[in-house]
């Protein structure tokens, strides 16, 4: 899909990234090398650090464009392209008592359809109030939520109904890391949730190209997913005026540290590089009405957490002199509608869409006598025999656009590439990295002159808060000199000297150091965690991977303070999924010699088993800008070793640094 935007690199990268060499954070770290534990402090975090919690209406006023053009490109397309208004195909009309429904379905993307349904109430002289009603996960969506639609058009108002491209008359994909193993949909920067906004934006074009519809006046509505999906529409948009989403948003702290995420649809999140709360989504809105609707009992959304973030947002409404803009109604039961919320959305909407006081108790509620509601066949608008040319089963593998290899055939393009790719790894992918690095405070924990020629130090680091690693050094050189070092990672479930057989095929003046980063050995955790931990850490803005490389990183900078070690000459080493981290660790580290490889994977863009249970190579949004395979030509002047052989891809980064800066990969056997 060709509508990213990318906001500015120099509005973004953070100032105090990763592990540079400004004055550590000095604080005291309680480590408890835990996952879940360090989960639910990172996702509290996010929920606490409201971006707008503490600030004026003018400073918001100068940040919200950046908070929009972030929320925008997570989402992956672009609000301010010039737009035709969608391709309609009409399919018949259904007179019913007091409005017709009009069948059509429009074309939102080029051969991306999307059957919906539209209700109009009888006579209307003057354009009307229109109402988008958003459908949640619930098989024949148009079909099953027609009473909400139905109900709207009875109060007055023109209702678009349109399906989701999961479990409508064309069932697509909203689940990938959930349950088909598509991690790699996190890399590609492509979330089901973006689908579902382009089309009800999309869908919205449509509706302003009718005459009778009031654009002035526009609302949004849903349950679940399509709650969800109206927190998205009202932040994306500037034409909506209000929305009412049900059921359909918590806390981050909520989420992840109480595992409601592991309930949840894929859809139910943003594509989260940059790191943001609903809360923040919920300040887009702002202030625009909005009546948040959520059952007390809810196994995806807790009430508490509905409440902390309705306070939140309220303030916040309330710096506007909008505080009665925004209202919460609490309703008791599980994930579901009750009359109460449904009766308060339709006085909210014609209280602000039609400035009509109506008070909701004297509101008829919708038909729920499935006899007086219409069969599927009835609303359906393909029966069966969708377009031919219809991508909704597919639009996953081009709705986000991956990079594509760029030409490089001198050293200045060269640099230039690779300042660009790391620029936007530093804010896109790598973003959650700590804005300041903690004290190392390293202390020597073992140490014997037995095991290597000169004998082995043990020593520990803080990596993160919570986190304290070890690196583990056998000394091949006088531990009275300053000698290379070559940090080895080792990998999950290797066998014992397994990483030390590796390890003395190459190098061989180096001392060799040996690091288990996040999720192997001492610091990993049991493998049925590894599908919760993937997803949770996506949601939070960062990844398995991203969090092994920040600890490679720190590792080396680590190394680089101890007397024995020349901080000149270090490189690092990793096999398979651990071959990955070592190329980025040494592509943002900046200060490697040299890096060696075994049987690096060739793409982030592969599959995993459903359950989550192999290399996590995912990396938010990292083929937006490259690929693994180009990594060692971008890193460049750091040299690249691969045993054995040069894998297929990486021929690209042979072939540029040859051309580029007369280098090449090298073979070690």
């Amino acid at each position: 899909m060709k509508y990213l935007i990318l906001i500015p690199i120099s509005l973004l990268i953070i100032a105090t990234w990763a592990c540079k060499e400004e004055a550590p954070e000095t604080v005291t770290v309680v480590p408890h090398n835990n996952i879940m534990q360090y989960l639910e402090q990172e996702s509290k975090s996010l929920t606490e650090h409201f971006s707008a919690k503490s600030i004026s209406t003018e400073e918001w006023d100068s940040i919200r464009p950046v908070k929009y053009h972030q929320f925008i490109e997570m989402m992956g397309f672009n609000m301010e392209e010039d737009r035709d208004p969608p391709k309609v195909y009409p399919r018949g009309t259904l007179k019913q008592d007091g409005f017709h429904i009009e069948k059509f379905y429009y074309e939102s993307l080029p051969n991306l359809f999307v059957p919906a349904n539209l209700y109009v109430p009888d006579n209307i002289s003057n354009p009307r109030a229109a109402v988008i009603y958003l459908s949640g996960h619930s098989h024949g969506q148009k079909v099953n939520y027609q009473a909400h639609a139905r109900r709207l058009a009875e109060l007055g108002f023109i209702t678009l109904i349109f399906e989701t491209i999961q479990f409508g008359e064309v069932w697509g994909d909203h689940w990938g890391p959930y349950n088909k193993g598509w991690f790699n949909w996190y890399s590609r920067g492509y979330n089901p949730a973006a689908v579902e906004l382009w089309n009800a934006i999309r869908g919205l074009d449509y509706l302003a190209t009718r005459v009778d519809v009031d654009m002035d006046n526009i609302g949004i509505t849903g349950i679940s997913g399509g709650g969800s999906q109206s927190w998205y529409f009202a932040a994306a948009d500037p034409r909506v005026k209000a929305a009412a989403p049900v059921c359909g948003a918590g806390t981050m702290d909520s989420q992840v540290g109480e595992r409601r995420i592991d309930g949840h649809c894929d859809c139910m999140m943003i594509n989260n590089g940059f790191q943001m709360d609903f809360t923040d989504i919920g300040a887009l809105i702002a202030p625009k009405p909005l009546l948040i609707a959520q059952s007390d009992r809810d196994e995806l959304y807790g009430i508490e957490s509905t409440r902390q973030f309705y306070n939140s947002l309220s303030e916040f409404y309330s710096k506007f002199g909008a505080e009665n803009n925004i209202s919460l109604v609490e309703t008791t039961g599980g994930h579901s509608y009750h009359p109460v919320s449904r009766k308060a959305i339709f006085s909210f909407f014609l209280h602000h869409l039609m400035d009509k006081n109506v008070a909701p108790e004297t509101i008829a509620d919708i038909e729920t006598n499935a006899e007086n509601l219409l069969p599927a066949d009835s609303l359906n608008v393909y029966n069966g025999t969708p377009p031919a040319t219809d991508i909704t089963k597919t639009i996953q593998h081009s709705f986000i656009q991956t990079a594509e290899p760029p030409i490089i055939n001198s050293r200045d393009a060269l640099i230039a590439q690779q300042n660009k790719v790391k620029d936007y790894l530093k804010t896109r992918t790598f973003g959650a990295f700590p804005d300041s690095a903690l004290a190392f405070d390293g202390e020597m924990i073992y140490r014997t002159a037995d095991l290597s020629k000169f004998g082995n130090n043990t020593y520990s680091f803080n990596s993160e808060k919570g986190w304290r690693l070890k690196v583990d050094i056998f000394y091949r050189q006088p531990q009275e000199e300053k000698s290379p070092l070559l940090l080895v990672l080792r990998s999950p479930g290797e066998e014992r000297w397994e990483s030390e057989g590796y390890a003395n095929k190459m190098a061989e003046n180096h001392n060799i150091a040996y690091l288990e980063v996040r999720g192997v050995g001492e610091v990993g955790w049991a493998p049925e965690l590894n599908w919760h931990v993937r997803r949770a850490a996506a949601w939070i803005g960062r990844t398995k991977a991203s969090m092994q490389v920040y600890d490679a990183m720190r590792a080396l900078e680590f190394c680089r303070t101890l007397p024995e070690v020349d901080p000149t000459k270090i490189s690092i080493a990793g096999r398979d999924g651990m071959a990955t981290i070592a190329m980025y660790a040494a592509l943002m580290d900046e200060k490697c010699e040299s890096m060696y490889l075994s049987n690096p994977p060739e793409t982030h863009n592969q599959t995993s088993p459903k359950n989550g249970r192999d290399f996590a190579l995912e990396l938010l949004n990292v083929l937006r800008i490259t690929d693994a395979y180009q990594i060692p030509a971008l890193a460049y002047p750091t040299k690249t070793y691969l045993l054995n052989e040069i894998p297929p891809a990486y021929a690209w980064s042979d072939t540029v640094l040859n051309k580029a800066v007369n280098e090449q990969l090298y073979i070690v056997n």
